[in-house]
């Protein structure tokens, strides 16, 4: 089995338009700068895993990601359609492994076990705490995981499992982490507060 791809979905942090659950407490500019510094741990964690990386981006055109992020990077429009329309885009080539931007304890290591899982022809999937799933690795197509499901919400994880398992697929499980959506998530990770978050960018 070749390397997985390791294929990141973001948006660009632009205030009013990131991380809109954060509004409310923080404002749109922390909102933001909390996006921007999740996105850039991230991406981080990606280059330390050695995988090859596919940003696939939203909300700003390519040359300000790459500014932002890195010119090295590969970056690719998500386009239109909902999170399963668009994760369907991005399957192929396979193997590949997905991941969202919004993991603060997130880490190279994780991804490296993944990718080992993958390269061993496994089906991989990283359990939420909220439910749905901060990875999905799949050496195969997997249409069905994709369509008419209930995106950010608590039946996520379980329904792609039911679905992997009506198939007779039993995922390898890696560790259950968190994203940070909410006030509460924000609150237990203070290193991201809009504070902290602002100055890492000057």
């Amino acid at each position: 089995m070749p390397p997985a791809r390791l294929v990141i979905f973001t948006r660009y942090p632009e205030p009013g338009r990131a991380k809109t659950r954060l509004i409310p407490a923080i404002g749109a500019e922390g909102a933001a700068a909390v996006h921007r510094r999740l996105t850039e741990q991230t991406v981080a964690a990606a280059r330390a895993s050695g995988l090859a990386i596919e940003v696939r981006t939203t909300g700003a055109p390519h040359d300000r990601f790459a500014d932002w992020l890195g010119h090295d990077l590969v970056f690719v429009d998500q386009g239109e359609g909902d999170l399963g329309e668009r994760m369907q885009r991005a399957s192929s080539p396979l193997p590949v492994l997905f991941i969202g931007s919004d993991l603060p304890d997130l880490r190279a290591g994780h991804l490296a076990e993944a990718a080992k899982l993958i390269e061993s022809g496994r089906t991989v999937l990283g359990p939420a705490e909220d439910g749905g799933y901060w990875a999905l690795g799949l050496t195969e197509a997997a249409d069905y995981l994709f369509a008419d499901m209930p995106w950010s919400t608590d039946e996520v994880f379980r329904l792609t499992a039911a679905r992997l398992a009506e198939r007779g697929i039993v995922p390898a499980l890696l560790p259950t982490l968190s994203d940070c959506d909410t006030p509460e998530d924000l609150a237990r990770w203070p290193a991201l507060s809009p504070g902290t978050a602002q100055r890492s960018r000057g």
